[in-house]
């Protein structure tokens, strides 16, 4: 089979004085054209041995010719719909007498050849309608004029044809095994394991394959063309392509697969493929992906979401020819996430909390006696954490603390309070909460707005700094700390260290300076300042201060980096 330019039948040759013959295939010559896509531009003949790809509007029938010049040929066609299911039909005639001419040396006229090929009905040898890869394969096929119908009734779609004359010797498609599911080995609450037995294709024929993995939520898919299509599902790929670009608008070399060199480089389940050239609409992509993995045979499907079923499939693919065959697709539901554990807060009792990252856990509180209101009380000893308080179901409160908050909130009889706290997403979370119905139960000391200490350039010397930090009007326990680190100490490595929850007993005794007792009913004048002596010149030291409330329950303010200096 040979193919030929022409835009209505294309089986038609120039004109010449020598009778007229129908294409055959001639190896060389179809090597050298097969690598020019514009040879096929607007072509109705399917060439032997290459896999084409074109279009359909929908209800408009497309017709495809190829020849079998000899009788008992084998025979194998090949059609995968992309992402719409087609009627096809497969039938033959007898070839076009050649022209005589009368011994004139004229060939017959160009329109009595078209009629001697469309005119004629040919014998049907195949049908099929559905969205199945479907084959026609036969051992022994009588020479004639082959014909293949293609209709599509749902929508404007893609499709691929594949014939050969040669179908033992060709083997573009790669071999199944024997056993051609995929199994699930493994199910997590986030991860899927699947493993396949290889392609003899690989492991006998040793040619090179890949694995692709196409994973969504939606349904198994039967080609590796229906899983192109759904990811550049827009209104640009289903316009009619340009012209000269009607051939193949996935493009032999640029068929969606990474090369050899990248392959099994993409790893995350979150990977998008690649997308077409002509791919212009903004819409957001379908929760579909593919990765591809190279010759591996196991692969292990991360970042899902629990008690979510998915659906997987597994395409074989020939990298020296980007075609592909399906294995039997699977589908599976992770894991249910662990039920959360409900802590029971005790009124005005402390309960320490840890949350992992992007983590939540529930606490609930149940007040034993009726009461007016309730008062909770957080402190996050780490980064921000969300709480949300409802009460018999009904939502009363939702913020972000940082440091020390307290909420104080309408009480109702017989009233049960569930809290959820929601960790960051930088980290784990690490926090102290209270619960009481007795407003003037406090376990946690009161706080002032800006909880930095400052230290005083000026009054810096040798042997001591000056430092001062603001406090309340509640009298409260304030004691300081130092404690001499590397000069290579900066401000990354103290905010690793800034756990406000960890009290002076985590201290050593010879890193306290002093404590002391400190308040102002004036607000304004709640600012105290203190001289940390016994110093050595040119040294850093890191400086904390801890409020300690009147429950023994500790604050730490922000840590300070001091440096003494070095000349005096």
């Amino acid at each position: 089979m040979l193919l030929l330019r022409c835009p209505l039948l294309l089986l038609l040759l120039p004109l010449s004085s020598r009778p007229q013959k129908l294409p055959t295939r001639d190896e060389e010559l179809f090597q050298m054209q097969i690598r020019d896509k514009a040879f096929f531009h607007d072509s109705s003949v399917i060439p032997d041995g290459a896999e084409i790809s074109s279009y359909l509007f929908r209800d408009t029938p497309k017709r495809y010719f190829f020849v079998v010049e000899e009788d008992n040929t084998p025979l194998a066609v090949t059609v995968t719909p992309c992402d719409a299911p087609l009627e096809w039909k497969l039938s033959v005639q007898e070839l076009p007498e050649e022209a005589s001419g009368e011994g004139s040396g004229e060939p017959e006229p160009l329109e009595q050849q078209k009629q001697q090929i469309t005119n004629e009905e040919g014998t049907e040898l195949f049908s099929y309608k559905g969205n199945d890869v479907e084959y026609f394969v036969s051992s022994s096929s009588p020479s004639g004029l082959y014909q293949l119908d293609l209709l599509s009734t749902e929508k404007d779609t893609h499709f691929k044809v594949y014939a050969t004359t040669t179908p033992e010797s060709d083997q573009p498609y790669p071999e199944l095994p024997y056993d051609p599911r995929i199994d699930v080995t493994s199910l997590g609450r986030t991860t899927v394991t699947l493993a396949w037995k290889p392609s003899p294709t690989a492991s006998l024929l040793k040619q090179p394959i890949q694995y692709c993995i196409v994973i969504n939520k939606e349904h198994n898919f039967k080609s590796l063309c229906a899983v192109e299509a759904k990811l550049s599902s827009d209104d640009a790929f289903m316009m009619a392509p340009k012209p000269g670009l009607d051939f193949s608008p996935f493009d032999f070399a640029h068929f969606g697969f990474p090369s050899e060199n990248n392959s099994g480089k993409e790893r995350g389940f979150l990977k998008s493929s690649s997308k077409f050239g002509r791919q212009t609409s903004s819409k957001p992509r379908v929760d579909l992906h593919k990765v591809c993995i190279g010759n591996k045979n196991i692969f292990t499907v991360s970042d899902l979401k629990p008690d979510t079923q998915y659906y997987f499939d597994m395409f074989a693919v020939n990298t020296n020819t980007n075609m592909s065959t399906a294995y039997v697709g699977t589908f599976a539901r992770t894991k249910e996430e662990a039920k959360q554990k409900t802590v029971e807060l005790k009124d005005g009792k402390v309960t320490d909390v840890f949350i992992k990252r992007k983590g939540a856990k529930f606490l609930r509180f149940a007040p034993v006696s009726s009461h007016q209101k309730v008062t909770f009380s957080v402190h996050s000893c780490l980064d921000a954490v969300q709480i949300q308080v409802r009460r018999d179901g009904k939502l009363l409160l939702s913020q972000n603390v940082e440091g020390v908050r307290q909420f104080q909130l309408q009480g109702k009889a017989k009233a049960k309070y569930l809290i959820r706290l929601k960790g960051s997403k930088k980290g784990a979370s690490m926090l102290k909460i209270l619960a009481t119905t007795r407003p003037n139960k406090q376990s946690f000391p009161s706080l002032p707005e800006d909880t930095r200490i400052k230290a005083f350039d000026k009054l810096r010397t040798c042997s001591s700094v000056t430092v001062a930090w603001l406090g309340t009007q509640e009298r409260n326990k304030f004691c300081i700390y130092k404690r001499e680190v590397d000069d290579s100490y900066n401000e990354e490595q103290k905010k690793r260290e800034q756990n406000q929850c960890l009290g002076p007993d985590t201290r050593k005794k010879s890193d306290k300076v002093l404590c002391k007792y400190f308040h102002s009913q004036n607000i304004q004048k709640a600012v105290t300042t203190e001289t940390i002596r016994g110093l050595q010149p040119g040294k850093s030291y890191l400086l904390d201060v801890y409020v300690i409330g009147h429950g023994g329950h500790s604050v730490k303010y922000q840590s300070k980096l001091v440096k003494t200096r070095k000349f005096c």
